[in-house]
Order: C-alpha cells, then structure tokens, then sequence
C-alpha cells in the first residue's frame, strides 16, 4: 500500500496536519488498514524533501499544516492513472507458513489449514455483516468503505476456498504415501 501517494491524494482536497490525514485515510478506508502516526510524519517530511508538499506553519495549536505542490498533484495524478502492478505481488505469510510446513517434519500443515480456515470464515461473517450495516445506511460517503469492505470479502473468500484446496492437496499426498 502506497502510503506517500494515499497522503499526497488527501491533500488534493485541502491542506491538513499529519493527525487529520492519519484519521481521514481511516475514516476514507474503514479502518481497514490503520495507520502510525509516526509513519505518517515521515512520509509528510520525505515528501516535503522530495517537493511534492510544503510545510505551511503552524495553525496555532501547534499542528504543522501541510499542502500539496503542483509537482505533488502531477504525482498523485500518475499514481491514479497507472494501474497496479502484479509483477512484484506481496508475501503472502499464509502461503510462506503453508510452503515451509510441508519441509518442516513434525509440522501438522491439516491443523495449520483448519486454524486459518476458522480465522478467515470468522473474519468474511465479520466483513459481512459490516458491509451489510454499512450498505443499510445508504449515504454517498459509505461508498467508499464499501469498495473496501467488498475488496476484504473477495479477498477472504478467496483464502477460504485456497485453504480448500490446501487441504484436497494434502490428502492428495497422504494417498500417495500409503
């Protein structure tokens, strides 16, 4: 997750510190993938560095106010505009788990399987039942926490059917071995 460019795109709508950015890219994406403050003031000082925003002073309570520049708005337009790569997907620790398992002797990848599998069913009735109440609102800003929460649910049931076909694989071996 691209946390400069998700900085640089609320900036375009107005100029802010580095707490109401934390708390708008939360309120903007469900809460779903939280944010350390601290993290969020390094990138605001490396994107200053860089020239994509300015520090414009305080506010009088001691918040740093800070603004997009012509080159951070040309920067985020790119970013919106190129779609995301699959060349370099992220680790997959699940995946990683499941791999090293199988070459691990002693490792019980069926109760590994089953562990997971009673996570991510929890989490999809979770994601479930929060986009159910969200969609049950029916306010235009609930759209964008929809998207997400779609996004999770797709995702989650993904997992689940993968761990499925973990779990065939797996007896598949079983068989095999006998």
């Amino acid at each position: 997750m691209s946390i400069r460019h998700s900085l640089l795109a609320l900036l375009q709508d107005r100029p802010r510190y580095g707490y109401q950015l934390r708390t708008e890219f939360e309120d903007r994406t469900g809460s779903s993938w939280p944010l350390n403050i601290g993290q969020v003031y390094t990138t605001l000082d490396r994107l200053e560095r860089d020239g994509l925003v300015r520090n414009d002073g305080g506010d009088g309570d001691g918040h740093v106010i800070y603004s997009i520049t012509p080159a951070g708005q040309a920067e985020v337009s790119d970013w919106f505009a190129a779609p995301v790569s699959r060349a370099n997907p992220p680790r997959n620790e699940l995946a990683i788990k499941l791999s090293l398992g199988l070459t691990i002797p002693g490792t019980d990848v069926g109760a590994i399987i089953q562990a997971q599998r009673a996570v991510s069913v929890r989490a999809l009735q979770d994601y479930t039942k929060s986009r159910r109440d969200t969609a049950g609102l029916q306010r235009p800003a609930d759209t964008a926490r929809l998207l997400v929460l779609d996004s999770l649910i797709f995702q989650t049931e993904a997992e689940v059917r993968w761990l499925d076909l973990c779990e065939a694989r797996m007896m598949q071996l079983s068989n095999l071995q006998r």
